[in-house]
């Protein structure tokens, strides 16, 4: 069955634009304007990812995977069709409407003390940080008119993920953190604690800060990516979660030589330090060295600096996970 939604979308979005736009480069040039490289959807050695911009499709000798540039966003990014549907409408038009929201949400964060409180209950204590991160809040309100105004439709705003079906903002309550391909939204009060746009949650977190460094350090949220942040750790990123998407996985694969340490949350049932041990094993399998952190029973990264923890004892963890 064909989607016209969905052929109209493959018309407007070039496959090799939007694969370039995944830093992925082309090895050479072969017969008929024809591109071959390493596969982006697996960790490749030797080029096997064949790509024809004149046909929009794709194919992989390595891995066996081929398609439009929408199967190309479902299978990069992990997300079933309507999410890749919807990524792709981002991507290609609809990054203004997100820099508008963000920079609401922005606006917002000062304007409300329960959020600026918030963030300090959570041990983000650098002003400057913040504006870097640009985090915002959501308060709920507001957000559907103000963007009205400056010429959105009500469809677009739906069609972005960024208001509900009955007009009500997504992130609603929420600190909202921007992603490179999404924005992450954490609940301040008794709403569901974590929400996404449609599309997936991307890349790792700061991973562009991070590629060239020889260890990183994994934990799985961005209060604590910001705590290690503050502590001085510059070689941090952040999974959004324990269970890694092509994207991140083909990040820490990428061919570089590099160690990772893996910080999850040390929880009570023991889920954290579970995925961090099969994390371990899948990147061993890719001749990554990976280390899975001990932290203190019950203490996630932010918790543990929160809690009085300080980058002395940090890095003492980290050393042991290494011995």
């Amino acid at each position: 069955m064909k989607y016209p939604a969905a052929e109209i979308l493959k018309q407007q979005i070039p496959l090799l634009d939007y694969v370039e736009g995944q830093d992925w480069k082309p090895a050479r040039r072969i017969a008929r304007g024809r591109l071959m490289g390493l596969c982006p959807l697996h960790a490749d050695r030797k080029p096997s990812f064949l790509l024809d911009p004149n046909k929009n499709l794709f194919y992989c000798y390595g891995c066996g995977r081929g398609g439009d540039v929408i199967r190309f966003a479902e299978l990069y990014h992990g997300v079933p069709f309507g999410e890749a549907i919807a990524l792709l409408r981002r991507w290609s038009g609809m990054d203004s409407l997100l820099s508008d929201v963000i920079k609401f949400y922005q606006v917002q964060l000062h304007r409300h003390p329960e959020a600026a409180a918030y963030l300090m209950q959570r041990g983000v204590r650098q002003p400057e940080l913040v504006e870097q991160m640009r985090i915002g809040y959501a308060p709920g309100r507001c957000l559907r008119a103000w963007l009205m105004s400056l010429g959105y439709s009500l469809c677009d705003l739906q069609q972005a993920g960024v208001v509900t079906r009955e007009g009500l903002d997504t992130f609603a309550h929420r600190i909202v953190f921007p992603l490179d391909t999404n924005l992450y939204g954490r609940s301040i009060g008794k709403a569901d604690p974590h929400r996404f746009l449609p599309g997936g949650k991307g890349g790792l977190y700061g991973w562009e800060k991070v590629r060239n460094c020889r260890q990183i350090v994994l934990v799985e949220g961005v209060f604590d990516w910001v705590t290690l942040w503050q502590a001085g750790f510059r070689n941090v990123t952040c999974s959004l979660g324990t269970g890694l998407n092509a994207t991140q996985l083909h990040q820490l694969c990428d061919g570089a030589s590099r160690a990772v340490y893996l910080a999850f949350d040390s929880d009570h049932n023991g889920s954290g330090q579970r995925a961090s041990r099969q994390l371990a094993q899948r990147l061993g399998a890719y001749h990554i060295e990976a280390f899975p952190v001990d932290l203190p029973d019950g203490h996630d990264p932010n918790s543990f600096f929160v809690h009085s923890g300080d980058a002395q004892q940090f890095q003492a963890l980290l050393d042991r996970a290494r011995s």
